[in-house]
């Protein structure tokens, strides 16, 4: 794999597995004599090449000069669909889908059937609608800034023939999951995050080669799409010809002044017809790939590190930085003890499922050990350290900046600023980096101690932190900054936040306030969409894993010792304490934006009574804090009661802190793994058990 951050990973079992004897290889991979060494290198037999360079299904290739929405047409009327409309942004993916609004591709009946299947589908989320629109329509979106729900979906009807088009990107695993008959560039030039260049050969054949389905088509299409320039242009010609004087007059359209390289039909030619280019090694040393070596079951020493850094692809001169940087993780992990010598082992304290799969993940757990657990902000800090370990979602910081400058606006015009000075303020903005200075100056300091950071940087935000300082569901935070095509994005980024909450800050960093903030954005997480956690949970979770093996071996799992089941139900309590605050706050909230029509369904008040009592608050305070305060332990009092149902006293933060109002609910959990059911039976004035 070519990639820069996946392509390791590829490679490592290709110098470990030593028993292999079958190795299936892309077409796309291009020359196979190195690989043939290798193999017979790491099995001591001799490699046998089966290559074939018939296609199970051939191709057709066509170089479109007509409108792309005039190909589409003759595409499905050739009934050469489905068509996989290929976008190199999300942007021009989601913006594609809805010119295609434009035009109907399916009949009513057809359309019909993609309603049935849709039935009791979940489109709740802020871009669901859009999504529900689209598909309705007959038209397909296949993207990262999707749900992972929304992008099963469109795979599930696609698998079942109910949609003819499908806007992607060019996401290589879309052929595996989503059966079809052409492929439609609509550009040969994709912009990677530093430049535009034109495609490469193997990613030209990898994406085209999804066309074809293999027991369906007897063969596969795929159309490139001349640039939108050039088209207009011979369209212009044409209304031009046999006329001089318009030909005289006619105006031609120029090419983009940025992000565009120009291609031809014989750059279609090119990338269709040669030779994939040489993969490059992407082997690398982190503190990941040491744990997971010395981890391995017998390890005594560093002999099988040494050894798999030795069979790496590198050339000599890397394999030796290589070395010394392991060498340097090596001694860090052990200065930290998270390893421990003689025996070779790690420390038994960590967590279980501890993972140091960020390459900064060192310096987050060196930095841990400088805050003050007793400080207010203890845990909104630590969010604030996890999240600058993490790769900036760039599109979401935008959009804070794009606020900012908006306010700042404001406030300038306000102030009779001119404009050459508002707009030389406007460019010192940055998004917003809490704890910045100290963060810096901490990484400066451990980055001269420790060489092997190399080019790694340190990048405080604040997303994660402000949606938990702001109580701020999900789909808030989404409509707070327009994020609606990308909420994808923002899961992902959520649930890499919360992995490293989970697996990286160690059990003896976590307060009660932190054990409160993983719970709160685990069950953001599983409300939103758990499809990114659940097998991830699954896998790492301590108590599901015991359960699993007590399934399968019964004599097993009563070696668990009493103790350890002990620990299990206390963690256990300790979470469903968590989770009965975290669903209280929830009502506050409802309670602070006047949603009554929830709050009544779930308690014994009814909408009028909840209004009187909120108006009679109001009368002495001006508004109900959710802020980090707010949700303090402090503030609330949990009794269980002998029927099993627990009853939670809750006091409302007003600005002045006088405490003097509170919420009396109560809770029961239906079973094991569900989240609490709340009962709201008082709101009143006075103090916790008046």
């Amino acid at each position: 794999d070519s990639d820069r951050e996946r392509g390791g990973a590829w490679q490592i079992p290709r110098l470990t597995l030593s028993r292999s004897r079958l190795l299936p290889l892309s077409p796309t991979l291009g020359e196979t004599a190195f690989y043939e060494k290798e193999l017979s290198d790491l099995n001591g037999f001799p490699t046998a090449l089966v290559k074939s360079a018939k296609r199970p299904v051939p191709l057709d290739f066509d170089y479109s000069e007509r409108p792309l929405h005039f190909k589409i047409a003759d595409l499905i009327e050739s009934k050469r669909y489905p068509i996989y409309l290929v976008n190199f942004t999300q942007r021009e993916c989601a913006e594609e889908a809805q010119n295609l609004l434009s035009v109907d591709f399916c009949t009513k009946e057809e359309k019909k059937k993609i309603s049935e299947e849709m039935e009791g589908v979940d489109f709740k989320s802020p871009y669901g609608k859009e999504v529900q629109r689209l598909l309705k329509h007959g038209v397909g979106l296949h993207h990262g800034g999707l749900l992972p729900r929304y992008r099963v979906l469109v795979e599930k009807l696609a698998q079942k023939g109910l949609l003819k088009i499908i806007c992607g990107t060019d996401t290589l695993g879309v052929g595996v999951n989503v059966p079809i008959r052409t492929v439609l560039f609509t550009k040969l030039c994709k912009y990677d995050g530093e430049k535009t260049s034109i495609l490469t050969i193997r990613d030209f054949q990898q994406i085209s080669g999804r066309a074809g389905r293999k027991g369906f088509d007897d063969r596969g299409t795929v159309v490139v799409q001349a640039p939108e320039h050039v088209i207009e242009n011979l369209a212009l010609e044409q209304k031009a010809a046999g006329d001089p004087k318009k030909a005289k007059k006619l105006v031609k359209r120029k090419p983009p002044e940025k992000g565009f390289l120009p291609w031809t039909k014989d750059t279609m030619i090119r990338l269709s017809e040669g030779q994939p280019e040489q993969l490059p090694s992407r082997f690398k040393v982190d503190h990941a790939m040491v744990l997971n070596v010395l981890s391995r079951e017998g390890t005594v020493n560093c002999k099988g590190l040494r050894a798999l850094i030795g069979k790496s692809h590198d050339s000599v001169v890397l394999k030796k930085r290589h070395r010394k940087q392991a060498s340097q993780l090596f001694r860090s992990l052990v200065e930290r003890n998270i390893i421990h010598l003689n025996p070779l082992k790690l420390n038994v304290d960590l967590q279980e499922d501890f993972s140091l799969n960020h390459g900064l993940a060192l310096f987050l757990i060196d930095t841990l050990g400088v805050l003050d657990p007793n400080e207010p902000d203890y845990a909104l800090d630590v969010l604030t350290l996890v999240e600058s370990i993490i790769e900036n979602p760039d599109l979401i910081l935008r959009r804070q900046v794009d606020r900012l400058k908006t306010i700042k606006m404001g406030e300038m015009k306000q102030a009779g600023m001119d404009y050459d000075e508002r707009m030389a303020e406007l460019e010192k903005i940055e998004h917003p980096k809490p704890r910045g200075d100290f963060i810096y100056d901490r990484f400066n300091e451990f980055a001269r101690t420790h060489p092997w950071i190399g080019q790694d940087n340190i990048r405080p935000k604040s997303v994660v932190r402000e949606m938990f300082e702001g109580f701020m569901s999900f789909h808030d935070y989404i409509r707070e900054y327009g994020l609606e095509r990308v909420e994808g994005q923002l899961l992902r980024y959520l649930s890499e936040t919360y992995k490293i909450l989970v697996q990286t800050v160690p059990v003896g960093a976590r307060t009660e306030e932190i054990i409160s903030v993983i719970e709160y954005f685990r069950e953001m997480l599983g409300e939103v969409d758990s499809s990114l956690v659940d097998e991830w949970e699954r896998l790492k979770n301590p108590e599901l894993l015991a359960a699993k093996l007590a399934l399968r071996n019964e004599k097993e799992a009563q070696r668990l010792s009493e103790q350890q089941k002990l620990e299990t139900e206390l963690r256990l309590e300790k979470t469903r304490l968590v989770a009965i605050r975290n669903e209280a706050l929830r009502c506050i909230r409802d309670l602070s934006n006047r949603s009554f029509e929830r709050l009544a369904k779930m308690g014994e008040l009814d909408a009028a009574s909840l209004e009187q009592k909120l108006e009679e608050y109001y009368q002495d305070h001006e508004s109900i804090l959710l802020d980090q305060k707010a949700r303090s332990p402090h503030l609330s009092q949990i009794e269980q009661k002998e029927d099993g149902s627990y009853m939670l006293e809750q006091i409302l933060r007003d600005p002045d802190d006088h405490g003097d109002w509170c919420l009396r609910f109560i809770a029961r959990f239906i079973d094991s793994e569900g989240g609490p059911q709340l009962r709201l039976t008082l709101l009143y004035f006075g103090s916790l058990s008046e």
